[in-house]
């Protein structure tokens, strides 16, 4: 499953430093570069901890100099050693670029160089940097990790369906191309209607730049020694097998917390990193709410709902009579119905960000109503809470077809052909549903999920073992063995 990795271990002086590194009880050291959103990088930072925590790693994290500073962030974070890279934006980030374009392609310039002074200025201490991690939506990363001779592990942070839908659009052209269908796509991709595809498919031409990141993410995959998936091999088992044939992609997730897994993690409970300020009235607000009466209500850092639509989720919601938390960001308040916000006071709680684990992971919490981001809808499934998933764009549309279709552990709501929107009666129905009598199968699946999430990442697990082979692998390649 995993190719050959080679190394071009030339001189003595490498030599030495790998005994350095030995005596200093490391056995080996990655630098980890997401992509710098919080939806991707708090999976990988996860992810890290996990290896730096419990496989013996010392992993650094490189965000972009804006988001470091942004959040005032340390030099750890936990287990996790904390680097800056360039994105050509550092005083802004991605705001202030003409477009996701010319962002990329600055963050791809200024990025390249700053990934290159970081492995240099290590290669003079006893820990240099042997592997990188790098998210595919920067495919740059790994054209700077073999000019120094380094290991390269992509690490992809959405579903292996979605992956794969990718992976053969930009081989093979077969998502696009008329002459396919649903039926006739590689065995082992779950049946998607039109509508089930990520939006890039199912909205041609929307996004273009952002459509071709997600293509590009395999423009050099072949090259990479190692691909991760933020998944659990049970959860996408026959897309997993099929998709390995062509493409070795071993499944590491859930990357949530330890906490709310294994608890293999000394004192982790949260991801560490958040470009939005949590409201800590949540969790005191739901101990005051009986077991399982309150929907939730999330939709992402990145979701922006038009005016009509927040209307018509707050009516609906408003209908159900059930107790609501809604995280509504400061940018989002304006679209809410007038005096919404006063008039639910004894049934709602609006705030502008939430610590969603907590709030996931409470008694009180009978459903959650999101958008079907893939680290959302993994956390769910891996705490076991039912959803109502109303997808917007890019990978959700797939996400929400597998947790109604295949997971069985929600309802995908139906939008009206006339307006375009999600109307309050659909959203008013979908919720009773999933709170009612209809929803207690979801969360018998939802809990079998949970305990198979449990299952892959604690000791022996597939995720657990994929990891270790990564590990074991990683730390063979030393100059001793060349």
């Amino acid at each position: 499953m995993y190719k050959q990795i080679s190394y071009n271990y030339k001189s003595l002086e490498r030599a030495k430093e790998r005994e350095a590194m030995a005596s200093s009880g490391y056995r080996a050291h990655v630098l980890a570069i997401p992509y710098p959103s919080q939806g991707h990088i708090n999976p990988l930072l996860q992810f890290s901890k996990r290896l730096a925590s419990s496989k013996g790693l010392k992993v650094t994290l490189a965000n972009t100099i804006f988001i470091a500073n942004s959040l005032n962030l340390p030099k750890s974070a936990g287990y996790v050693q904390l680097e800056t890279i360039s994105d050509g934006y550092d005083d802004g980030g991605f705001a202030l670029a003409e477009s996701i374009a010319v962002y990329l392609s600055r963050l791809e310039a200024e990025g390249s160089k700053s990934v290159a002074e970081i492995i240099t200025r290590h290669k003079s201490t006893p820990n240099p940097i042997d592997c990188i991690i790098y998210d595919p939506f920067l495919p740059w990363a790994l054209d700077v990790a073999k000019q120094f001779g380094l290991a390269t592990a992509a690490f992809f942070t959405q579903t292996c369906t979605v992956n794969y839908t990718y992976y053969l659009e930009h081989h093979h052209g077969l998502i696009r191309n008329p002459a396919s269908s649903p039926n006739n796509l590689p065995l082992g991709l779950h049946i998607l209607e039109p509508q089930d595809m990520p939006s890039f498919f199912s909205v041609p031409g929307s996004y273009p730049a952002y459509f071709e990141m997600v293509l590009n993410q395999f423009s050099n995959t072949d090259k990479a020694d190692f691909i991760f998936a933020n998944t659990f091999y049970k959860l996408e088992e026959e897309v997993v097998d099929s998709m390995s044939q062509v493409c070795p992609m071993l499944t590491i997730g859930p990357t949530i917390p330890s906490k709310y897994l294994d608890n293999s993690i000394r004192d982790n409970k949260e991801y560490g990193l958040h470009l939005f300020e949590i409201d800590s009235a949540c969790t005191d607000w739901l101990n005051t709410k009986p077991a399982g009466s309150v929907v939730y209500v999330a939709f992402g850092s990145m979701a922006n709902l038009s005016d009509k639509q927040m209307q018509e989720l707050a009516l609906g919601l408003k209908a159900t009579d059930f107790h609501f938390l809604w995280v509504v960001r400061d940018s989002e308040e304006a679209k809410l119905p007038e005096k919404f916000k006063e008039e639910m006071a004894e049934k709602g709680l609006l705030v502008n960000w939430s610590p969603q684990l907590e709030v996931l992971s409470h008694e009180a919490v009978g459903c959650f109503f999101t958008h079907g981001g893939w680290n959302s809808t993994i956390e769910a499934l891996s705490l076991g809470m039912p959803m109502v998933v109303m997808p917007q764009w890019t990978d959700q549309p797939t996400n929400s077809k597998l947790v109604e279709g295949l997971w069985k552990v929600g309802i995908r709501v139906t939008v009206d052909q006339n307006s375009g929107l999600v109307g309050r009666e659909e959203i008013e129905l979908c919720i009773r549903k999933v709170m009612g009598e209809e929803g207690i199968e979801m969360k018998m699946n939802a809990k079998k999920w949970r305990e198979l999430a449990i299952e892959a990442v604690s000791e022996g697990g597939t995720s657990d073992k994929n990891i270790d082979e990564f590990v074991s692998k990683l730390v063979i390649a030393k100059p001793a063995s060349v």
